[in-house]
């Protein structure tokens, strides 16, 4: 897997560690090993301003996802033969939000950190949380990889 992780070091994320994480749950989604995903940590302001221009929403938010390939719960996009890798899109982390988050929902940084890779990667993949049919199939996959890693996931 290509995992680019951007501005980890400036908001204390262990850059590497959350790139293998990435893989671990891009790899038993099914995805081919040469698969590219970016990452990046960004302040309040920064994803206010992605959420209002993309989303329509005001202020800051925990994750936002945006996908280059439309995918499908549970049938990754596939690579075509002899083509370029498969680029997945980009994830945006604003990590003042997942420590608010962190202490609201009285769980760990790290904990809620890989909470919010598992979800960004998992809009990515076309799963979403609409519904509440949406919202409980996609926490159980969340809670099924963050196991995976020796986490469990919030309630």
């Amino acid at each position: 897997m290509n995992i680019a992780v951007r501005k980890a070091e400036a908001h204390h994320v262990d850059g590497d560690g959350i790139a293998r994480f990435a893989a671990a749950i891009l790899s038993a989604e099914g995805l081919d090993d040469e698969t590219e995903v970016a990452i990046a940590f960004i302040t309040n302001d920064e994803i206010a301003e992605l959420n209002e221009t993309h989303m329509g929403k005001t202020g800051p938010t925990d994750v936002l996802s945006f996908p280059i390939e439309d995918g499908t719960p549970g049938s990754p996009p596939r690579r075509a033969p002899d083509g370029p890798p498969v680029d997945l899109g980009d994830i945006f982390i604003a990590t003042d939000v997942v420590t608010q988050h962190a202490e609201q929902f009285q769980v760990g940084f790290e904990d809620e950190l890989h909470l919010m890779v598992c979800h960004g990667l998992l809009h990515l993949l076309g799963w979403d949380h609409q519904t509440d049919v949406e919202a409980e199939a996609m926490e159980s996959r969340e809670a099924m990889h963050l196991a995976a890693a020796g986490l469990v996931r919030r309630s």
